[in-house]
């Protein structure tokens, strides 16, 4: 599976972004079995997961501390996972990274090392 993010950018607290995360199937895989996370990572500080979403079955999980303001969506038909932020705060400043795993999520917090396919990262500066 390949993965590529998009959506980084510089961001003024309070406002919004939208990051994409665009997925190919290699090697005959059911890309429909792999669950997709976000995960964010700043210097000095342990990669974070944020949200992760299920193909098969459309379930989400997030991380406590980003509920009601980030929102993890999937277009199957796309192979695309939306992450949409909203009302950002400098503190959400970090490389966001979007990660897929065999039958991965189903509304559980997803453990960075049990994700096998990583995109690139994509970077979001939040100012204040």
């Amino acid at each position: 599976v390949q993965l590529v993010e998009s959506g980084g950018g510089l961001v003024q607290a309070g406002g919004s972004r939208r990051l994409s995360c665009v997925a190919s199937a290699v090697d005959g895989a059911n890309f429909d079995d792999f669950g997709i996370a976000w995960f964010r990572a700043t210097p000095g500080k342990e990669r974070e997961g944020v949200s992760c979403i299920s193909r098969r079955d459309g379930s989400t999980w997030y991380a406590d501390s980003l509920k009601g303001r980030f929102t993890i969506s999937s277009d199957n038909a796309k192979n695309t996972v939306y992450l949409d932020m909203n009302t950002l705060e400098p503190e959400d400043t970090a490389d966001y990274y979007c990660a897929a795993d065999y039958l991965g999520c189903w509304g559980q917090a997803p453990v960075w090392y049990e994700y096998d396919y990583w995109g690139q990262g994509t970077q979001i500066t939040v100012s204040s």
